[in-house]
């Protein structure tokens, strides 16, 4: 069963990758250490599928492309967050991390619950406690881009590489 990692307020890049590790380029080394000064847990136990579920302003900080990276290496399937700094935002579509921004979904809801998240319709479904969140799609553009794993495998096949 998949778990809900859930965090505060202003989780910034420095916490969700530390700068001492900003000197690899390895995607599955940049996990290891992923949130690892806000949650020494997170790297040992997160599986692939689960999700973060954050507060506001989620990716502040410096605009370094590894904090997403290292979320998506980790295997987390989504972070939901009731909102993001804007580069952390870029960034993370730029890799093709899935990021939902939800002002419900953080006060009303527990690491075991039970999460769906369906992009095309933009609803989060807690099966455990039967409730439904929406959220805004992505156009089809950049759901495509998500899907085919970021911008440079995107821009790959737009040039037919």
């Amino acid at each position: 069963m998949n778990k809900n990692w859930i965090y505060a307020d202003n989780v910034d890049t420095d916490v969700i990758i530390p700068a001492r590790y900003l000197n690899t380029k390895s995607e599955k080394e940049l996990a290891t250490h992923c949130m690892e000064d806000i949650d020494k847990s997170f790297s040992k136990n997160v599986q692939k599928g689960d999700l973060i579920i954050a507060g506001h302003n989620f990716g502040c900080g410096s605009s370094r492309e590894h904090a997403p990276l290292a979320i998506k290496a980790s295997g987390i399937k989504a972070v939901i967050a009731k909102s993001f700094a804007r580069i952390f935002y870029r960034n993370a579509i730029n890799i093709g991390l899935v990021i939902i921004e939800n002002d419900e979904i953080q006060d009303d809801i527990a690491n075991d619950d039970i999460i769906e998240i369906d992009l095309t319709k933009g609803k989060i479904y807690n099966k455990t406690k039967n409730k439904e969140y929406s959220f805004s799609a992505f156009p089809d553009e950049i759901q495509k881009l998500i899907n085919i794993g970021g911008l440079v495998e995107y821009t790959k096949q737009k040039v037919g590489k």
